[in-house]
């Protein structure tokens, strides 16, 4: 058996499984398989856990880097209208280096230190952004809707009025984190360390149904939503 049909295997797909299918099938096993839905008291299932989230992240990450790399670039006609999301190499009226939204910010897998980096309003949304290091960066505004963010550092990070709809923020580092009017809904923090974040008017509700995942996340210092210390 190839690498490539092991990483298709591991994540219970066929292979030629398209981008989709692998982010997709990725969700659904870590969800399956985070250490934070096995007894703590079960060592040798924790163990197994590791392993299978540890295999699940290397697949996703060597597939999606394929198929990135390997995806057509298509260019359109001069005559013809411009697709909303293609940027072509010279605009008539280029964004300013620091304040215009990075809507085609592509994370590499080299550049991982991307503290104080301005996202303000960027569509980051499906993005993968597992493991970087976003402290104090200023996210404010920003479509992170659906993105990977296993284990990322946003330590200080302005995420005010962010949307995080059904984002992964499994094991994040969120301590001082600005999470004012984000929409949290569907979104995981499981095991995040949120330790001082301030949540006030954040969306983690319908009615009394809580839905945000917050199983093993650190929450002492807190201010939630509602305004109150969480103790």
């Amino acid at each position: 058996m190839s690498e490539l049909e092991r990483y298709y295997r591991v994540l219970e797909l066929e292979p030629g499984a398209t981008l989709e299918e692998v982010n997709q099938a990725y969700k659904d096993l870590v969800f399956v398989w985070h250490p934070d839905r096995i007894p703590q008291d079960n060592l040798r299932l924790q163990q197994k856990a590791q392993d299978k989230l540890k295999a699940i992240n290397e697949a996703r990450d060597k597939l999606r880097s394929i198929k990135v790399k390997h995806q057509p670039t298509t260019y359109s006609h001069p005559h013809q209208h411009q697709p909303t999301t293609y940027s072509p190499p010279h605009q008539p009226h280029p964004p300013q280096p620091k304040k215009s939204p990075q809507t085609g910010y592509e994370p590499s897998s080299k550049n991982t230190d991307l503290s104080g980096k301005d996202f303000s309003r960027a569509n980051l949304s499906n993005k993968d952004l597992s493991g970087r290091n976003l402290s104090f960066a200023d996210l404010s505004g920003a479509n992170l809707s659906d993105t990977f963010m296993h284990k990322v550092n946003l330590r200080g990070a302005n995420l005010s009025e962010a949307n995080l709809f059904r984002a992964n923020l499994l094991l994040a580092d969120m301590r001082e984190a600005n999470l004012r009017s984000a929409n949290l809904i569907g979104a995981d923090l499981s095991g995040a360390d949120l330790r001082g974040a301030d949540l006030t008017g954040a969306r983690i509700r319908s009615g009394d149904r809580l839905l945000v995942k917050l199983i093993g996340a650190n929450l002492a210092g807190a201010i939630m939503p509602d305004g109150s210390v969480h103790q």
